[in-house]
């Protein structure tokens, strides 16, 4: 127990080598299927719970939305929908990264995150008493008649997706078993160079706890998944080679780890957002250090409470009742996990305004500086980030929010056309006209961006009605984008007027003004229109075609008037086509707004 630590490692060093000749000593073959069988056992379960965990956001991604957008009024609220939200998709790390993309399209405070993430922990610990039950006995019996009804689901369109859910959990216990099966070929209960190696750590020791987290952590950090170390550890521990404390050191490395994913999914979001990624971190840096002052008590009242006894020693007892004890020990597992964030959540629930303080002052505000390039400036956009891990769900809606934003940027590119029309001064005019140029180009660039963005998004499997949505966004921004051409096409008919000293008359400027003002009046209903992102369809389209009829009518009454005036010499011909062309570019810029609304509402 108090041997020297150059002894100690030396040791361990003796065992390595044991279990590497131990290895060598059986045949090649027997080997290499061991560790295939092993892999492919870990790739199964990660596929299944990857499929089942997709199939259920694309089922129920628009009603998990709303759930997580509306059910967020307080703390307990948003703790309870992070719960039953995890529990729903089997996976905290697609709810934490949904709940960081609605932080950064500003759909949730950052107060309401951090107790959705909290929820999201407690939510996983499901998977953690799934894959006990997957230990506890043979479970890959049952999986042989739900690939069968996923099989006959699956070529029914209506069933797809159900089809697909039975088959993510028909490859995650076949995943299951076939890694408890794995683990009891391998017999590393019995193997005496497994055991010393083990046995070579200190329980008792604060360092030996430290070990294991880190490795842990780094595991899970590796391969991106929780469940898989998780799947391994109960491997270790059921077999009776890895004892408890070590164990349970690794899950509480997994809960560090696992919480990688959030981080990077927001290294180059908001700051709202690398925030909520933030607080989710010190949320589970928070429990395993207090963890650590109680390490043994806590995992003793565990074992208590589900029937373990720990103080069991391989020897002591026959070896059918040490490994029937040790076969608990998947369960003892699961239940720490859901132990651990129980408690870790009562404590810290109440000090979420806390913690949001602490979070704000580590991660300041983006700046940006005055040495950043035209491109760095402007190209960025308001909701989308193209680094940000999401589902195609949450996905689409951050690109229906970035939409709505691109179409408030055209309403104020137009009303910097109107600006322009009332404008004499000729140096405030070139200074206007030049920024109407620039916020031309970049529309352009802003339409490119968001169906770039759109265009990643198709790649997954969407559902009919996302394909749909996707249609509808690249038509609407297309329309957008011609918006601001028609504006940039204003202000150059403008600025055409004035080498020529082309000027209207004070009848004509009126008319222009009018029919200007009925055109904003429609871009201010398609504004409505696209912030309308739930659905719901509150504004009316039929207000958007009554304005594009005034618009039409007012267009056709100035130009016979236009034409009148010009036969009875009240204005030259040159007047009546600057006239001309001003009106006929706002009626075909409210042709493009009647576009954009019907693409919305189609």
């Amino acid at each position: 127990m108090f041997l020297p630590q150059r002894v100690k490692k030396t040791r361990r060093r003796s065992y390595l080598f044991e279990i590497q000749t131990s290895i060598m000593g059986t045949s090649t073959n027997e080997v290499v299927i061991m560790i295939l069988r092993m892999l492919g056992s870990l790739a199964l379960l990660i596929f299944g719970m990857k499929q089942m965990s997709e199939t259920l956001q694309k089922m129920a991604g628009p009603q998990l939305r709303s759930i997580l957008g509306k059910m967020t009024t307080n703390r307990f609220t948003g703790l309870l929908t992070g719960i039953m939200v995890t529990a729903a998709v089997q996976s905290s790390t697609a709810t934490t990264v949904m709940t960081v993309s609605f932080v950064n399209a500003e759909l949730l405070t950052l107060a309401q995150a951090i107790s959705v993430i909290m929820g999201a922990n407690i939510g996983t610990t499901l998977t953690a008493w799934i894959m006990s039950a997957g230990f506890s006995f043979n479970i890959t019996d049952l999986v042989w008649p739900a690939f069968l009804i996923a099989l006959l689901l699956i070529y029914r369109k209506r069933y797809k997706n159900v089809g697909g859910f039975l088959f993510g959990i028909a490859f995650m216990f076949l995943g299951l078993g076939t890694l408890r099966q794995t683990g009891i070929d391998m017999n590393l209960g019995e193997q005496e160079s497994v055991l010393n190696f083990f046995a070579s750590f200190d329980p008792e020791s604060f360092t030996t706890t430290l070990i294991f987290l880190l490795i842990g952590g780094v595991l899970t950090m590796c391969v991106q998944s929780s469940a898989a170390v998780m799947a391994i550890t109960m491997i270790l521990c059921s077999s009776g080679a890895l004892p408890i404390y070590q164990g349970i050191a690794l899950v509480m490395g997994e809960n560090i780890g696992t919480t990688v994913t959030s981080n990077l999914a927001a290294l180059t979001a908001s700051t709202q957002a690398r925030r909520a990624a933030l607080a989710h971190m010190l949320f589970n840096l928070f429990g395993v250090c207090w963890i650590l002052f109680v390490f043994h008590p806590f995992v003793d009242g565990v074992c208590s409470l589900v029937g373990y006894d720990s103080t069991m020693v391989r020897g002591s007892v026959p070896s059918d009742v040490f490994l029937a004890n040790a076969a608990k020990l998947s369960i003892v597992l699961a239940a720490f996990h859901t132990c651990f964030n129980l408690t870790n959540t009562f404590i810290l629930i109440w000090f979420i305004p806390q913690i949001e303080r602490i979070v704000c002052r580590i991660i300041k505000p983006k700046t940006k500086s005055d040495n950043a390039t035209e491109e760095e400036k402007t190209v960025r956009l308001q909701y989308i980030n193209a680094g940000l891990v999401q589902t195609p769900e949450i996905a689409i809606l951050q690109a229906q929010k970035e939409v709505a934003y691109f179409g408030t940027q055209i309403q104020g590119l137009f009303n910097d056309v109107r600006t322009l029309f009332d404008t004499d001064d000729k140096e405030e005019f070139e200074k206007l006209y030049n920024k109407i140029e620039d916020g031309e180009d970049l529309s352009d660039r802003t339409e490119l961006e968001i169906a770039r963005f759109l265009e990643r998004v198709s790649d997954a499997h969407l559902s009919d009605e996302s394909k749909s949505k996707i249609r509808a966004l690249l038509r609407q921004i297309g329309e957008i984008e011609s918006i601001g051409d028609a504006c940039y096409n204003l202000a150059r008919t403008m600025n055409r007027q004035k080498p020529s000293n082309v000027s209207l008359s004070e009848q004509q400027k009126q008319s222009v003004r009018s029919m200007m003002k009925l055109t904003d009046k429609a871009i201010t209903q398609m504004v409505e229109v696209l912030n309308d992102i739930d659905d719901e369809k509150q504004v009316s389209i039929k207000e958007s075609f009554r304005i594009e009829n005034d618009i039409n009518g007012m267009r056709d009454k100035l130009r016979v008037d236009n034409a009148v005036a010009v036969n009875e010499h009240r204005y030259d011909y040159a007047m009546g086509t600057a006239f001309t062309d001003l009106v006929c570019e706002c009626e075909k810029l409210g042709d493009y707004v009647m576009n954009v609304v019907e693409a919305r509402y189609k």
